[in-house]
């Protein structure tokens, strides 16, 4: 039995006329502004890191940490200013896919919790949602040596 037919004729009636004034989405523009600003976004990192391989003497494989934490960094900062929200808004998942959106997330998490106290309030809702994205980058990571353990040897 699916939901429609649980549905009183009522309640069907109003989710008929709900679906006709509900709002289209424009799901390919949506789509595309997203490639664009997370592609503007990477860019970024990437001008960073070739200012961390051409100012500091770094390598291309030794930049790529400090051009991340300086991301982090710039995000978090945005996002403590109430910048990156209203950037959010503009630019959808363009934003949220790079590391900046994660750390959008973190120091939302913070701010909005912080009269809670810094242990309780910020460290707990900040790793409620970092948690998972660590368990996940962990049990991934297990994965893939176990696969290239298992299919190509060490």
């Amino acid at each position: 039995m699916d939901k429609e037919s649980k549905l009183t004729p009522s309640q069907q009636g109003y989710k008929k006329l709900a679906g006709k004034h509900e709002i289209k989405r424009p799901v390919l523009k949506n789509c595309v502004k997203a490639f664009i600003i997370g592609g503007l976004v990477c860019t970024f990192g990437q001008m960073i890191q070739n200012g961390y391989v051409a100012y500091f003497d770094f390598t291309e494989k030794t930049a790529g940490d400090p051009t991340v934490a300086t991301l982090v960094f710039i995000a978090s900062l945005l996002t403590g200013l109430g910048i990156y929200d209203r950037f959010g808004q503009f630019a959808g998942a363009g934003s949220a896919v790079p590391v900046t959106g994660f750390a959008n997330a973190m120091a939302s998490a913070a701010i909005e919790h912080r009269t809670e106290g810094y242990v309780l309030g910020v460290g707990g809702n900040m790793f409620k949602l970092a948690g998972s994205v660590i368990v996940y980058g962990v049990f991934a990571a297990f994965v893939i040596v176990l696969v290239k353990y298992l299919f190509f040897g060490l």
